[in-house]
């Protein structure tokens, strides 16, 4: 078996198809387990060119048997489990199901791991959201900071957070946490509140919408760019032993910074378009998060290049890109009423 093979659950997702892309940038075969779905997602692939190069795999984080055979058909010396109900505002009206998924999900995998092959190296995806409402003087935070979740998702997490290091210490297997902050890119989902704001403002930008209905603007997050944290992913299982890291930028900023400065790439006045409205308001929000990475400095020599600012505008840049080949009717944006087949998404493509 190759040393360099890799299995990663969510690999249609924007970490997903990130980390194919750079594993296979380093040589690695790599396999990805998706969940199969009537509509087929593999846009983010497919975007990224890596759709005929990776090894695709039907699976269901709440069946074991789909896990197991994974793992047989793949052989991976590592495994990176990216797969999750990750949007935090849809946690709360699907409570049992991100429980299943982000938490139980992951005891499943670990248990497939334990059973069928205990020196694969496993990474999960684990997240801040985890802290909730840190105090005050406990920012920024850092690997030992008192985690309080504030969420269903945040609670699954958890979970997952905990169960890792159980099996780590019960079974001496490679299990490592990665506490991946905010992070951020073209390929983000919609449902996000960063791709909402820069979907937005490419759409105002050419008038196709009036307005921007936003919830809670005061929250602040650590936002850092996607594929930078990928990276950080892979050197985490690199590391001679397994241990949880903190990845984060160590900036913070709040929602109404964010998109402030989405509507200045467009050179427009935010106030003009955004409204608020208090049906996007969380039933419990997490105030603010910034991450202390001087851990992951310091043992993984990794720390983020991507200031906010120039995250920001290349969202919102290829938004505004994406929407003007769409009115020149060369290609379909996500969420645009005609959603393309997965032939036609082959075929034009979504993004350059």
């Amino acid at each position: 078996m190759s040393d360099k093979v890799a299995l990663i659950t969510g690999i249609t997702g924007q970490d997903g198809a990130y980390l194919a892309k750079f594993l296979l940038e380093k040589g690695y075969k790599v396999f990805g387990v998706y969940r199969r779905v009537s509509s087929p997602n593999f846009w983010r692939l497919q975007t990224l060119g890596i759709y005929e190069k990776v090894h695709l795999i039907s699976g269901d984080m709440t069946d074991m048997a789909s896990l197991l055979e994974a793992l047989t058909v793949a052989q991976p010396s590592e495994v990176y489990n990216l797969a999750a109900q990750s949007f935090v505002g849809a946690s709360f009206e699907k409570p049992l199901m991100t429980a299943d998924v982000d938490g139980i999900g992951t005891t499943r995998l670990l248990e497939a791991i334990r059973i069928l092959d205990p020196k694969i190296k496993f990474y999960q995806a684990s997240s801040s959201e985890i802290y909730g409402n840190a105090k005050s003087n406990e920012l920024p935070i850092n690997e030992e900071t008192p985690k309080r979740p504030a969420s269903p998702y945040a609670a699954a997490k958890l979970y997952s957070y905990n169960v890792v290091r159980i099996y780590r210490e019960s079974y001496g297997l490679y299990a490592a946490n990665g506490i991946l902050f905010n992070h951020e890119s073209p390929l983000r989902g919609l449902e996000f509140v960063t791709r909402k704001v820069t979907n937005a403002v490419a759409k105002i930008s050419l008038g196709l919408v009036q307005e921007l209905n936003m919830g809670n603007l005061e929250a602040r997050r650590d936002w850092g760019y996607a594929p930078e944290y990928v990276e950080a992913m892979w050197l985490i299982l690199q590391h001679s032993e397994a241990e949880d890291f903190v990845i984060a930028t160590g900036v913070s900023h709040s929602v109404q910074d964010f998109v402030e400065a989405a509507f200045n790439v467009m050179k427009l006045d935010w106030k003009t378009f955004v409204k608020t409205n208090t049906r996007f308001f969380r039933p419990l929000d997490v105030n603010h998060l910034i991450g202390d990475t001087s851990k992951a400095k310091r043992i993984l020599g990794w720390q983020a290049q991507t200031d906010t600012q120039s995250l920001v505008r290349l969202m919102v840049e290829a938004d505004h890109r994406c929407w003007q080949r769409y009115l020149q009717g060369q290609t379909f944006p996500w969420d645009a009423p005609n959603y393309p087949s997965e032939t036609m998404i082959s075929r034009k493509g979504l993004m350059a």
